[in-house]
């Protein structure tokens, strides 16, 4: 490392180099080969060592009292306790639990991106030392694209693998010629990637796009979702109306015969329904340029001069993750596939599509060459799961049916609730519906770093090491670098690294030697290293010992392939290539979704308009909010650090606000607004800007839950999106969350406006 005096870290945003002093943290900037580090590892120092920092185990006060009931969960007081104790407690607590409802009475809502840690990674350690015990009910897929996995499967193959093979960026600059970006490309996303990035390369790969002559079109109601560079041709359409202007672009392809028939012959089923459907055979309606302009605000011409402008040459069509995340997310998907189909690109070098671009660091720029080693987290004997984003419903409805996936499926009755590495009060929506959702469990347990609003809901919390705190090494799902992540700095005060929790647990409970094998930390780290280097030979790549690598820096190893083109195979021999669908073929017509004959998605895409705008509550609250990863932090993580802080307004998220929406309202910049629908309210900081289309607000993820409960629908003071969304799911297929349709108001707060309390912890009382 070029600097010795500086020790390296690693976050899912990038590889850091810390300052120490008189054993704190106090600064974090980029490593000098990353060429566009994060500025988010300046939240750093202010998260680690800051007063929210939970640093004794603490149980909620009612609870401890045998008084559950007595105030709600997030409003009651903790009392701090020694670790026996609190090990005690929870040791009773599973016992009881699982001898009373069994082990389909614990759910391991362990949701969130955690540390970047091989080893110390929250959500495996919790689900091992749960499996050792008879197992719990987890939940399946994910908040941030949960639609792709459920639907993509159904139409063309398994998601997961799909967004490994995404067409490579120096692919689309030497052969594309148009890049369609539905939600845009935001640089702002391409920060983070789950398990790190080493090297963000993302902006270098678009300015190359850019310099080699590739167009792009940003499709979003935000200007900035594209990069300046890119000089993208901006069409802001209507929230929720992508599915309408994709039906509009391939309806022109079809009756300009513009489409390849050959292409849909050969490699997909189902056109001709499809087909039928575009022109208007069912309900007479023709799904051309013109219906599609009503719908999306985009003008007629635009849109068959966009479809004219795909046809004529290598086009890619990117959609991004969010555009997923609405009202029926499935059909702008679905028509996506359709679309490149018709257009007849997939599988050649730079053309065809790709659902995912942006949604990370590493997609489309770099992929791991082979598994990175990692604890085993076991069996889980329990089978029972819920769609993620099916908290609430589960905690409210134990033992009430829904459907997923073509099946008839009952909730289950979970008695106590474990969370760790997430905060489910910045992924979910609807959060005074959750909140009410959290009173019902017998015991919540949080294992946290800082006192967040979920922390705040357990009955008991554990303060665990960070990052910083333990040794670990990092390496991302998708990149192809390994960092040593060296212990910085002891824990601050008693939190404890979450493998010595549960092997203290386990010991209690008569499960430690199936949870630790005899074991220490060190041990696990060495031999998981091992494992690593064993696959890294079996490569042609050679690592060094466990400790030499610790002692080292970042090693970057090889591109497995970077001339990569998604569906290059399946093109070039569809028969010997076949795709894992009943077909083996793209399905524009799915005969086993059409057979599930489910009221919200049918056997090809389809045009749903969002479900506040159908019944009518435009007129009432007639602005889309629309909720993005921020800049200055991922998710919620790190939201009391100064660089978080810097980005404020009056002390309270930004909203940005078109101007026009901004003069009718009497609002000015850097005012204090207030945002609300029936389901709740929220303050904020105006940030007036024509970057956003006029009717729409933007309103970053990720301020800490802030509620006022003696205030109307509890206000939240800090700018959570989420107490406005609704907690409704893309459709009974997927379940996915649909957090984008969302309609608000917005008004001037002239009242005093309160002082955010997000970042305090709560109340504390002696144990009487």
């Amino acid at each position: 490392m070029s600097e010795r005096n500086k020790k390296l870290t690693a976050s899912h945003w990038g590889v850091g180099l810390a300052t120490i002093k008189d054993g704190k943290v106090i600064a974090v900037e980029g490593h000098p080969a990353d060429p566009m580090a994060s500025e988010i590892n300046a939240n750093i120092p202010g998260s680690l060592h800051g007063r929210a920092r939970v640093r004794r185990p603490a149980v909620r006060k009612s609870w401890l009292a045998g008084t559950p009931g007595a105030v709600p969960r997030g409003q009651d007081s903790f009392i701090e306790v020694d670790w026996d104790r609190a090990l005690d407690l929870i040791a009773s607590e599973l016992s009881r639990v699982r001898k009373t409802h069994g082990n389909t009475g614990i759910f391991a809502g362990s949701y969130g991106w955690s540390s970047a840690g091989r080893f110390h990674h929250a959500q495996s350690q919790l689900k091992r030392f749960l499996n050792t015990l008879g197992g719990f009910v987890r939940s399946e897929g994910n908040y941030s694209y949960n639609t792709a996995l459920g639907l993509m499967p159904h139409i063309v193959g398994p998601f997961r693998a799909h967004v490994a093979q995404a067409t490579r960026w120096p692919v689309i600059a030497k052969h594309t010629d148009l890049v369609v970006m539905f939600g845009g490309m935001a640089l702002r996303n391409t920060q983070v990637s789950d398990g790190g990035v080493a090297r963000h390369r993302m902006a270098g790969n678009l300015e190359a796009c850019a310099s080699a002559g590739v167009s792009f079109v940003n499709i979003s109601p935000l200007r900035s979702d594209a990069a300046e560079a890119l000089n993208a041709e901006w069409l802001p359409a209507r929230p929720g109306s992508d599915t309408a202007l994709m039906m509009g672009l391939a309806h022109t392809l079809l009756v300009e015969d513009l489409h390849d028939p050959a292409f849909l012959a050969r490699y997909t089923t189902g056109f001709d329904k499809i087909r039928g459907y575009l022109v208007g055979e069912a309900d007479g309606r023709p799904k051309d340029a013109d219906w599609a302009a009503c719908l999306t605000g985009v003008e007629a011409e635009t849109i068959r001069d966009l479809a004219r402008r795909m046809a004529s040459g290598r086009t890619m069509i990117s959609v991004a993750a969010g555009v997923q995340r609405t009202d029926f997310g499935e059909q702008p998907l679905w028509m996506a596939v359709t679309l490149a189909a018709m257009l007849g690109q997939i599988g050649l070098p730079g053309g065809g599509y790709t659902v995912g671009y942006g949604v990370n660091a590493n997609i489309g720029n770099i992929e791991r060459p082979f598994r990175w080693g990692t604890i085993a987290q076991g069996v889980n004997p329990v089978r029972d799961f819920i769609p993620v984003a099916m908290i609430a419903d589960m905690l409210l409805t134990p033992g009430g049916s829904y459907s997923y996936q073509g099946e008839a499926r009952t909730f289950p009755d979970a008695r106590l609730v474990w969370w760790a590495g997430g905060n489910p009060f910045h992924h979910h929506q609807d959060l005074n519906r959750l909140h009410r959702a959290f009173q019902t469990p017998e015991t919540v347990i949080v294992n946290e770093v800082n006192w967040t609003a979920t922390a705040r809901h357990a009955d008991i919390v554990l303060p665990v090491a960070a990052s910083q705190e333990r040794t670990d090494f990092g390496a991302g799902k998708s990149d192809n670098a390994l960092v040593p992540m060296p212990q910085l700095v002891a824990p601050e005060g008693e939190a404890r690294a979450e493998y010595d929790i549960y092997a203290d647990l386990a010991a209690r409970l008569g499960t430690a030697d199936a949870f630790t094998e005899g074991k220490t930390s060190d041990d696990w780290l060495r031999e998981i290293w091992g494992v690593t280097r064993d696959r890294a030979r079996e490569t042609g790549n050679n690592l060094p010992e466990w400790d030499s690598f610790l002692a080292g820096d970042v090693i970057d190893l090889p591109d497995p392939s970077p001339e990569q083109v998604f569906l290059a195979e399946y093109r070039a021999d569809p028969e010997a290539n076949a795709l894992p669908t009943p077909s083996g073929r793209i399905e524009l017509f799915s005969e086993v979704i059409a057979g599930f004959d489910l009221p919200d998605i049918k056997g090809h895409a389809i045009w749903f308009p969002p479900r506040d705008q159908a019944e009518g509550r435009g007129a009432e609250y007639p602005l889309a909010m629309l909720s993005g990863q921020p800049r200055t932090r991922l998710h919620s993580q790190l939201d009391n650090g100064a660089f978080s802080l810097s980005r404020k307004v009056a002390g309270r998220e930004p909203v940005l606000i078109h101007p026009e929406d901004a003069r009718a309202r009497g609002i000015e910049e850097g005012a204090v607004v207030e945002l609300f629908n029936a389901r709740g309210r929220c303050l904020a900081g105006a940030r007036i800007t024509d970057e956003v289309r006029q009717g729409c607000v933007f309103l970053w993820t990720g301020a800490w839950w802030d509620p006022d409960f003696a205030a109307p629908q509890a206000r939240d003071r800090h700018g959570n999106p989420n107490v406005l969304t609704h907690d409704l799911r893309t459709s009974s297929l997927t379940q996915g969350p649909a957090a984008h349709s969302t309609l608000v108001e917005v008004q001037r707060f002239d009242a005093p406006p309160p002082p955010v309390e997000a970042h305090d912890p709560p109340p504390f009382e002696p144990d009487a």
